[in-house]
């Protein structure tokens, strides 16, 4: 749904909430794909939300909706319900997305709700959850589909249509008496093969599998490098143990993404969730922007530092913010291009020095260009070929430390296990911002007895 549809179904939907259209509501409700009505949430307050989603009445399509929105949302949603609804809807979501919203519920109100449920839901709650969160255990699903390798084509394919309970079958797992990942066979495979086939003789035992302690970052990876469907969950004795799925992988390259990009600009996903609250909404966002401010304050010191030498040679002011604009400029695109890399799996520590060999070339050649530039703009302006080689030269260096920083910063976030994105925007920006004016003014300082004349 999008364009004129949806303005219209919005605005529809909001006249009817107002008016207490019950009935109309629930009719247009009951017409909308699961998906849509939670693509649509966003155009909502909480009120609103709370309206629509309590007129769904089928636990399964409400569970469809919650698994769509962003877990704050969902959770924001569970609060205000009964405990038997609640149970209800979380009951017939997939064991992995069940166990994601109990993990944020809060904590007497999740022990609350496992008490309810029934206890093989729960059991594979608990399971779940055992698992460092963002990990392959955590959001794997236990309900998948396996036989021993002793088994015939024409008997797994009446396992298969049996199977009602498993998470989509895309492929059949062999796995040993022990429970132990031995092989995988495709669907397409295995319709393609004579019935009396055994499974041993037929799957392939060069199994792409993941660790359960993996990161789901890299699980995502796995994932898009082999073209799979699901990838098999084993334990540290090759046990199986769950699968991660297609559109979970989809839901993760999302969350990573999302999280990546505002902690690049130093702020919380969390803002649309709470978009209309203007006071979580600066609290996300004030410490990088505090981090800004000492940084201004750092950098207007040693400008306080330097002020006999911009006494002496006033022309120097005209050149500051260009110098503290570039060298964050560069910053910011080398950790950009890091962060990204880092996310993708292109960039990891064996590679970083080809990375920083290259970025910090690209730093010299574009200081040396704007240097230039600048270095004649200074000339022409002030009339003063030295004031024209200090700027060229300061952009030079303060450039190339700029890309140099900014390559080096997110390694070292990365290698103390900390999310290199955070390396990116205002903290590289900063930090850019007061090594130019060391950079600019320390040569200013060095040839001041040719500036003044």
């Amino acid at each position: 749904m999008a364009g004129p549809k949806l303005q219209l179904f919005v605005e529809t939907t909001k006249r009817l909430i107002r008016r207490q259209a019950t009935a109309n509501l629930k009719r247009i409700v009951g017409k909308t794909h699961p998906a849509d009505i939670a693509h649509l949430f966003d155009h909502f307050i909480e009120r609103e939300q709370r309206v629509i989603f309590d007129l769904i009445d089928d636990s399964e399509k409400a569970a469809e909706v919650l698994s769509e929105i962003d877990k704050a949302s969902g959770v924001q949603l569970l609060e205000g319900m009964e405990r038997a609804r609640i149970t209800e809807i979380l009951q017939a979501m997939s064991s992995d997305d069940r166990a994601d919203f109990i993990s944020e519920l809060p904590e007497e109100l999740a022990e609350e709700i496992l008490n309810l449920m029934a206890k093989k839901h729960s059991d594979q709650v608990e399971d779940l959850l055992s698992y460092q969160e963002d990990t392959a255990g955590r959001i794997m699903t236990p309900d998948f589909f396996a036989l021993t390798g002793e088994t015939s084509a024409k008997e797994a394919i009446e396992a298969i249509q049996k199977a009602s309970e498993a998470e989509m079958v895309f492929y059949v797992f062999v796995v040993d008496d022990r429970g132990h990942l031995v092989g995988v066979i495709s669907l397409r495979q295995l319709i393609t093969v004579p019935p009396t086939k055994k499974l041993k003789e037929i799957m392939v035992t060069d199994v792409i599998s993941v660790r359960t302690d993996m990161d789901q970052e890299e699980v995502a990876r796995v994932v898009e490098k082999y073209n799979i469907l699901a990838v098999p969950v084993v334990d540290e004795e090759n046990k199986l143990v769950g699968i991660i799925t297609v559109d979970d992988i989809i839901d993760v390259i999302r969350e990573e993404e999302t999280e990546d990009i505002m902690r690049m600009a130093g702020t919380h996903e969390d803002e649309f969730v709470y978009r209309d609250n203007v006071f979580k909404v600066s609290r996300f966002r004030l410490p990088w922007i505090l981090t800004n401010l000492l940084g201004g304050l750092i950098t207007g010191y040693l400008l306080w530092l330097f002020r006999m030498t911009i006494r002496d040679v006033l022309a120097l002011v005209t050149f500051i913010p260009v110098i503290t604009a570039m060298g964050g400029n560069v910053g910011v695109q080398s950790a950009s291009i890091m962060v990204r890399g880092f996310a993708t799996g292109r960039v990891d520590f064996d590679s970083l020095k080809r990375f920083l060999f290259r970025e910090v070339r690209v730093g010299v050649i574009m200081g040396a260009t704007c240097g230039f530039a600048v270095g004649l703009v200074g000339y022409f302006w002030h009339g003063n070929p030295t004031i024209g080689l200090v700027v060229g030269t300061a952009m030079v260096v303060a450039m190339t430390i700029a890309s140099t920083m900014g390559t080096l910063t997110p390694a070292f976030f990365k290698k103390i296990k900390v999310d290199p994105a955070i390396a990116s925007g205002p903290f590289v920006t900063t930090a850019n911002d007061i090594t130019g004016i060391l950079v600019y003014f320390g040569v200013a300082t060095l040839f001041l007895k040719y500036l003044i004349r």
